[in-house]
């Protein structure tokens, strides 16, 4: 997957790559490229809905941490697709929404 769509406050662009893994309710997902170095999310899985918790590290060597809730849905294209409403806990900046689109 990778971003289709980032909150002007969001670190993640359409050079992230991520890659997801399912263990029954558990999720998870290694991703990196564009602004991030590495980030790792973690969570579960229930219904159409996915809640986790994220690190980073950017390019300019920043810990960036916080938590998602996205809605699960498909686009028109028959692509899975996340639209992650995420919070900072690193940070004071406003909550914001990307979407994530499988490639």
């Amino acid at each position: 997957m990778n971003a289709i769509k980032t909150a002007p406050n969001g670190v993640v662009n359409h050079l992230t790559i991520f890659s997801f893994s399912q263990c029954g309710k558990i999720v998870s997902a290694v991703y990196l490229g564009g602004l991030i170095s590495k980030g790792y999310l973690i969570g579960t899985i229930a219904g159409n809905k996915l809640s986790f918790s994220f690190c980073q590290i950017d390019i300019h060597d920043s810990h960036n941490n916080g938590r998602s809730e996205c809605d699960i849905s498909f686009s028109t294209e028959g692509k899975l697709r996340l639209t992650e409403h995420f919070r900072w806990d690193s940070d004071d900046q406003e909550p914001g929404v990307n979407i994530l689109q499988e490639l």
